[in-house]
């Protein structure tokens, strides 16, 4: 059995919110869903389909609300990132994978 040790460096918000990554390697973007969220990093699910790999480097593009987008002057806020772990546990039952991503 293998052992966990926990690496976070800040603290997590749990953020359920539609997030859109983009791989260059692919040349477009997979829709997906952020479920915590700090300062340096977000792990999102994305289809099985999407063609990432720890140590890629991704755009995530992150929708506002329009109010907020009327207060900011942009409608999405996008970060780039390194993915830093892929996690394959929900493959068979979601048909999605999971991505910690470190923001740059």
């Amino acid at each position: 059995m293998e052992a966990l040790t926990e690496q976070r460096k800040c603290i997590r918000t749990n953020l359920c919110w539609p997030v859109s990554v983009w791989v260059p390697q692919a040349n477009r973007f997979f829709n997906g869903r952020s479920s915590n969220i700090s300062r340096v990093g977000v792990f999102v699910t994305v289809p099985m389909t999407t063609p990432v790999h720890t140590g890629n480097v991704v755009e995530l593009n992150f929708p506002r609300t329009t109010d907020l987008a009327n207060e900011k002057g942009q409608f999405a806020r996008i970060k780039k990132g390194r993915v830093v772990r892929v996690e394959r546990n929900d493959i068979l039952t979601h048909a999605c994978i999971g991505l910690g991503i470190a923001f740059e």
